[in-house]
């Protein structure tokens, strides 16, 4: 089996009130030093067993866009793992 890790974020300029609120989270309790927390998603599609890895790089990718992300906000990047 494969396993596609999916990372999902929010795209820059967005606004991340989840991050904020981790950030002021984060300062009050004395980390000061950060300056920015952006919170995503991650999600693992466990995958049957494919000899055509650019194949399951193509459905990996339109399952991202179809039914993963909104593109109109968020980005996505994956890795696909064997084993």
């Amino acid at each position: 089996m494969a396993q596609a890790r999916v990372y999902v974020t929010l795209k820059r300029g967005i606004l991340d009130p989840q991050g904020e609120a981790v950030k002021n989270a984060l300062h009050t309790l004395g980390y000061e030093n950060i300056d920015e927390v952006r919170v995503g998603k991650y999600v693992v599609l466990t995958l049957q067993d494919s000899s055509d890895s650019e194949a399951l790089k193509n459905t990996v990718e339109e399952i991202c866009k179809k039914v993963l992300t909104n593109p109109v906000i968020e980005d996505f990047s994956f890795e696909i793992v064997e084993g």
